[in-house]
């Protein structure tokens, strides 16, 4: 409520042309909150507030806004104007927006930018995309071994305002390869004349150019730490990256993840900023697929049309068991993807990954079938050699489901694909097919069809 109030005030005064009192009011707010605001306002209105904000200001609050707001901001200023703003943001934010822009736009705009921004923004666009060099800034803050803590705290004076943190400095000899870090808390406790190298952290963890970003964002979690610095090969510091942006890199990668998981071509646009036709265009390729696959299906039923015909109700369950076997494959095909996403399963682990698979499905098939026995017998009536082929083949279905639901997200993974591509809707048509193969051999042997 107070946050409406607030937009409805700076509202009135955006109308009322009181651009001073606005200014001021904005200047007071958080710069996410702006950036809330901005994007509620009429687009020929967005323009006005980013010419009455402060140039720093400006470029803060941008840094928040969704990148189709960023391109209509950028695109309906002046090309100096759209210079100011860039060379006013952190590097990786400027790449990631340059990405994202038509090459005509970025060529002008690049020309009326500052040469080190150009020079930034090159070198973080020459990486390939959802690497840590792509996504990491290059402003930070560097130090050598051989300066003393008052010419480091004077140093970070002077460059730190420029740079995306200053909470740890980078420690770098004459080469630029990574010596070690040093907090800013154990420059400002330790005495001026000491130097940097007797006190700083020499143990440093880096990240190397190329990882992949999900792997980035796992090295965050597992080390609890706010920022890292990224190396070439040759253990040369070439930037950072921070914990802000590991949050936006968790958001995608989940975001990919349940896409693939539904069968749906993954997008980097919101659902809503999504067209009709490009939502078409994701989803009827796995959609085509999984249709052709379960053409399977039908082919084996139709094979056993005979058997079928002389005991017609083993029809009524074929749903049951499709679905049931579905449901316990996609359970267990989440369960191993997350743990794979999360690393907290290796290719070592699969022998015991299957043994607990194994005896879960025992478990979950002899509860199932015991109620579904009882079931068959006390509502639909039917003979007990019925509700017995019945629950055999629930029973292997279920085993059958969870073994392949672990085994095919490993094996993805092993082959170099993404395991989530390997979840509940291709494990469910495998499943469905290998069910009713199940179901009428059961029933061959046991009711001797």
């Amino acid at each position: 409520m107070e946050e409406s109030r607030n937009f409805n005030e700076l509202q009135e005064l955006l109308a009322n042309k009181q651009y001073t009192k606005l200014r001021q009011h904005l200047t007071e707010m958080n710069d996410a909150d702006i950036a809330a605001w901005i994007e509620e306002i009429e687009e020929e209105e967005m323009l006005k507030v980013f010419r009455i904000l402060p140039k720093d200001l400006a470029a803060d609050v941008f840094s928040y806004l969704d990148v189709d707001i960023q391109q209509k901001i950028i695109t309906s200023m002046s090309e100096k104007e759209a210079a100011g703003i860039i060379d006013n943001l952190m590097a990786d934010d400027a790449a990631d927006l340059m990405e994202e822009m038509p090459a005509n736009i970025v060529k002008k705009i690049l020309a009326n930018a500052s040469p080190e921004t150009r020079r930034d923004i090159n070198h973080l666009l020459r990486y390939p995309e959802d690497s840590a060099g792509s996504i990491m800034t290059v402003e930070y803050v560097d130090l050598k071994e051989s300066s003393t803590v008052s010419e480091a705290i004077e140093r970070i004076r002077r460059v730190g305002v420029d740079s995306e943190t200053i909470n740890v400095c980078y420690v770098l000899d004459a080469g630029r390869h990574l010596k070690g870090t040093v907090a800013l808390r154990y420059l400002l406790l330790s005495d001026d004349f000491e130097v940097i190298g007797d006190i700083m952290h020499e143990n440093v963890i880096a990240l190397n150019t190329m990882m992949d970003q999900e792997e980035v964002a796992r090295q965050f979690k597992k080390y609890d730490f706010t920022t890292m610095p990224v190396v070439d090969n040759e253990n040369r510091l070439v930037g950072i990256i921070t914990v802000d942006d590991i949050v936006d890199i968790m958001e995608e990668e989940t975001t990919e993840d349940m896409e693939k998981m539904a069968a749906i071509v993954p997008s980097d646009k919101p659902y809503m900023k999504t067209t009709v036709w490009e939502t078409y265009k994701k989803r009827i390729p796995w959609l085509l697929l999984l249709m052709v696959s379960a053409t399977f299906t039908g082919a084996i039923i139709s094979s056993f049309e005979d058997a079928l015909s002389v005991c017609a109700v083993l029809v009524a369950y074929i749903p049951m068991l499709m679905d049931t076997g579905g449901n316990a494959g996609g359970q267990a095909s989440v369960t191993v993807i997350r743990g794979l996403s999360l690393g907290e399963i290796d290719y070592s682990d699969v022998p015991g990954v299957l043994w607990k698979e194994i005896r879960v499905a025992v478990f979950c098939g002899l509860t199932l079938a015991a109620a579904n026995f009882v079931k068959l017998l006390v509502f639909d009536q039917v003979t007990v050699w019925v509700a017995l082929t019945v629950c055999l083949t629930l029973v292997a279905a279920v085993m059958m489901a969870m073994l392949i639901g672990c085994l095919l997200p490993v094996g993805a993974k092993r082959l170099g694909f993404d395991p989530a591509v390997m979840a509940s809707p291709f494990i469910t048509t495998i499943v469905d097919a290998l069910s009713l193969l199940v179901y009428f051999r059961v029933a061959t042997i046991v009711l001797g069809l």
